[in-house]
């Protein structure tokens, strides 16, 4: 099936997004230490019956790397100017780590536009900050790292294939999932100008975004939501009740794990994940 590969102008910076399909809007927001590119196994499948907007976030990909607005509250802004600039009046949202928690904060802030949410692999900020210990931190390790000002991007730089060859191969079930092409093309995202500059500020809103998910920590997710993670991710599956933990934000709540599968489940599982997706989709209509 064809996409459509643009850039739009929306809540004050340029947004690249893939596009394909047509008919109820299905909105697909990537994660660390991914673009829009890890979508590549769902895009295709979810276009058949579906219109299918992938965008790089902010800071990510080739959309732009402003110096602030990575507060998880403005990252959902950029979801929703988007919507507005693609005239688009109400979107199912799959968010995967970073994005789930861009997913999670667009369906708290703006309820009445979301009419179901899919959350992959990702523990929510607060719970990660709540729960904090020895064993938590020994896997959040990289959360630390990234706070510090300027450092990881003085060490990373020249260096972005050794960095990222870490994250894959340890958050992978099998370690040699993201490689050749798919890694070379993560390789080249993030060794473009800021890129490694805006994964850390995506990190560095830490304080805003517990401040924001605090503030309303008691509203329950409206919409009907689907958790999925990899089981066997030693800093998600292994080390958390993953549907307990989503019991504190959503009622109507699905939960899945996915064996064999580490943090990343729409690459190493992508037919598992593909048709929990569309079951769950099921009805949507825009």
């Amino acid at each position: 099936m064809d996409q459509k590969r643009y850039t739009i102008q929306a809540n004050g910076i340029r947004q690249f997004v893939v596009e394909a399909g047509e008919g109820a809007p299905v909105v697909l927001l990537h994660g660390f230490p991914e673009t829009n590119y890890a979508w590549r196994y769902q895009i295709p499948v979810l276009a058949e019956r579906y219109r299918v907007i992938a965008p790089d976030l902010r800071g990510y990909g080739e959309t732009d790397k402003p110096t602030s607005g990575y507060d998880k509250r403005n990252m959902a802004k950029d979801i929703r100017e988007l919507m507005a600039a693609l005239n688009l009046p109400k979107i199912a949202l799959v968010g995967h780590d970073r994005g789930a928690r861009v997913a999670t904060r667009f369906a708290k802030d703006y309820p009445d536009l979301v009419n179901r949410l899919v959350v992959m692999d990702n523990v929510p900020t607060r719970i990660v900050a709540r729960d904090l210990n020895a064993a938590i931190a020994k896997s959040y390790w990289f959360f630390l790292f990234h706070l510090v000002p300027d450092l990881p991007e003085a060490l990373i730089a020249g260096r972005e294939h050794i960095w990222l060859r870490h994250f894959f191969s340890d958050w992978t079930y099998d370690p040699s999932t993201i490689s050749g092409e798919a890694f070379d093309t993560y390789v080249r995202a993030y060794q473009a100008p800021g890129a490694v500059r805006g994964a850390m500020s995506d990190y560095r809103a830490n304080a805003e975004d517990i401040a924001q998910d605090l503030a309303d920590a008691d509203v329950k997710i409206q919409c009907p939501v689907m958790s999925l993670w990899g089981n066997d991710f030693h800093a998600v599956g292994r080390l958390f009740d993953m549907a307990k933990v989503w019991a504190e934000f959503a009622d109507d709540l699905v939960a899945y794990p996915i064996e064999k599968c580490g943090h990343l489940p729409q690459e190493e599982q992508p037919a598992i994940v593909n048709q929990l997706l569309l079951n769950f989709l099921e009805g949507w209509v825009g």
